[in-house]
Order: structure tokens, then C-alpha cells, then sequence
């Protein structure tokens, strides 16, 4: 099974605080002869629809030297994941868990952004010191 991340419970905790129940810790997926893990699985009621609404968080600390280098692993990551996912287990909607410090400063970088469109990744954005969800980009 492979190493959480530094930020692994923080974000689990900021998760359950804002009402998601976590399903798999990490979630397990075994795809065309792959095996995966991506680190949460989460699951939420939404009244008003009545929906169960299902997300996969692959959760980054972006705390190395060099930020474009995490950038590339998560970005391939995310891709595989998101294609495991669509697989495997469609209802999910995979998320990428960044710190905000991160987000304010390297995701809003004019390329990074350009990324985020093109390969549509969804954010879900943390502060580490709070343990709370600062907020979900789509």
C-alpha cells in the first residue's frame, strides 16, 4: 500500500467536519491489469436533490523544491485516476486536495490554470492549519 501524504488526515478531518462520511481509506482500484490506490473515498447526502453524491480525493502537499515537478506526478495521477474512476466506479467525481497556501500562490500561475481547464481538474482546496475545506473548485 503506498505512503500517505503528510496532509492525509488533515484533509480526512476537514472532509468529515464539513459532513462526508469516508468510505474507503485508501480506496482500491484494480483496473485492466492495474492496481491503484487513491488516498479517500467520501460520500455525501444532498437533501436537496436526495442524491448520494460520491468523490475520490487524491490528496498532494506540493512541500518539495520543486512545485512543477509534484505538479507533473499529480496531473498524471489525476489523469489515471479520473480514467480507473470512469472504469470502475462512475459515480465517483475525483478531486485533487491541495493546501490553500499552495493554491493562492502556484495554482494561480497563468500556465497552471491553462492545466487545470484543459485537463479539467476539479480542486478541493484545505487549509492545513484549520483542518478545514477553504473551497471546491469545479
Amino acid at each position: 500500500m503506498p505512503a500517505k501524504d503528510i496532509f492525509h488526515n488533515t484533509v480526512r478531518l476537514a472532509l468529515e467536519k464539513d459532513g462526508w462520511l469516508i468510505t474507503k481509506d485508501p480506496l482500491y482500484i484494480k483496473v485492466g491489469g492495474s492496481e491503484m490506490y487513491i488516498d479517500l473515498a467520501a460520500e455525501q447526502l444532498i437533501a436537496a436533490q436526495k442524491d448520494n453524491q460520491s468523490i475520490a480525493v487524491e490528496i498532494k502537499s506540493f512541500l518539495q523544491e520543486s512545485e512543477m515537478s509534484e505538479f507533473h506526478v499529480a496531473l498524471g495521477q489525476f489523469l489515471n485516476y479520473r480514467l480507473a474512476l470512469k472504469q470502475t466506479l462512475p459515480n465517483f467525481v475525483l478531486y485533487l486536495a491541495v493546501p490553500t497556501d499552495t493554491y493562492n500562490t502556484f495554482f494561480r500561475r497563468p500556465f497552471i490554470q491553462d492545466a487545470l481547464e484543459e485537463y479539467q481538474l476539479k480542486l478541493l482546496i484545505f487549509d492545513p492549519k484549520t483542518e478545514e475545506i477553504s473551497s471546491w473548485k469545479h
